[in-house]
């Protein structure tokens, strides 16, 4: 099984839940998170004067997948995903050693 925690810009979540279901996860949990990659924020001009913000609306996207869907969406992800601009994302993928549904004590791939 693998974790996969993908960040993108807001505006990619109908894209992203659209491939959770292509991928048939059975479930995703999608956090509000603030942050920098290399764009490094951006230059505002304001009536008060010039002020930088550096750190950018974002959502982490988290799923647990069994290890034979973990390519398909990582590449579904690439794919649908980018706009081609700096501040797209970054996907990030972990090894899970087990998993317990709580309601059943179902283990493994069966938890998921």
């Amino acid at each position: 099984m693998k974790k996969v925690e993908v960040i993108i810009r807001p505006e990619k979540l109908d894209d992203m839940k659209e491939i959770l279901d292509e991928c048939s996860t059975t479930g995703a949990m999608v956090s509000n998170i603030m942050g920098y990659g290399n764009q490094k924020g951006y230059k505002s001009q304001h009536h008060n004067g010039d002020y930088f913000v550096n750190l950018l609306p974002k959502l982490k996207v988290e799923t647990v997948v069994s290890d034979d869907v973990c390519e398909k969406l990582i590449a579904m992800v690439t794919e649908r995903i980018p706009t081609g601009s700096y501040g797209d994302g970054k996907i990030f993928v972990y090894n899970i050693e087990d998993a317990v549904r709580i309601r059943t004590g179902e283990r493994g791939d069966d938890a998921l």
